[in-house]
């Protein structure tokens, strides 16, 4: 039978959180290590830390609910995660750094969505200590996200720029990433 109370929608709304964050965890070094520039590639390295603070929130939470964090795996996030890693085989130099901002903004956007809805639960069902762990979360989440902003105004012009200047250079010839040569291995670490 189908449950039907907030705090079975919360629980399971968290469980899919702590799935994401895992799965995120795992996925932020790789993105790190293939970024081209190294203010993207601090600025993953630097949302890993965030993020085990964020699961560390979250096992702290379902300790206080005494439910177990773990049963439920988050299958957007392993989407968004799959997308990612497709797209590092897929580009190379700032096309790729583009690339990885716009996934990465997917899943931030997907995490803002997740963490406003479960801090509207834990207000409704009078779990203010939960809501203020969670709002640190969202906030955080924000924030990445308007970094995330700020270097793509670079990172998209630069993508721009060589686009352009591989146009015109090659002049109809097929290039070293249409040819498969002269790309950096980029294997999972």
């Amino acid at each position: 039978m189908a449950q039907q109370t907030l705090q079975t929608l919360y629980v399971s709304q968290l469980k899919d959180l702590y799935s994401a964050e895992q799965q995120l965890v795992k996925a932020l070094p790789k993105l790190a290590k293939s970024a081209e520039s190294e203010e993207l590639s601090e600025a993953f390295t630097n949302h890993l830390e965030e993020t085990k603070n964020q699961v560390s929130r979250l096992e702290q939470i379902f300790e206080s609910l005494e439910e177990n964090p773990k049963g439920k795996k988050c299958a957007g996030m392993e989407g968004l995660v799959k997308e990612g890693s497709e797209t590092i085989d897929e580009f190379e130099g700032s096309v790729l750094d583009a690339a990885l901002i716009s996934a990465a903004q997917r899943v931030e956007h997907y995490e803002i969505a997740g963490y406003g809805s479960v801090c509207t639960y834990a207000e409704l069902l009078d779990r203010s200590e939960d809501l203020g762990l969670l709002k640190e979360t969202l906030e955080e989440e924000k924030r990445a996200d308007e970094k995330l902003n700020e270097i793509s105004e670079d990172i998209n012009q630069q993508a721009m720029e060589g686009a352009t200047e591989k146009e015109e250079s090659s002049g109809g010839k097929a290039t070293s990433r249409e040819t498969g040569r002269g790309r950096k291995n980029r294997t999972a670490a």
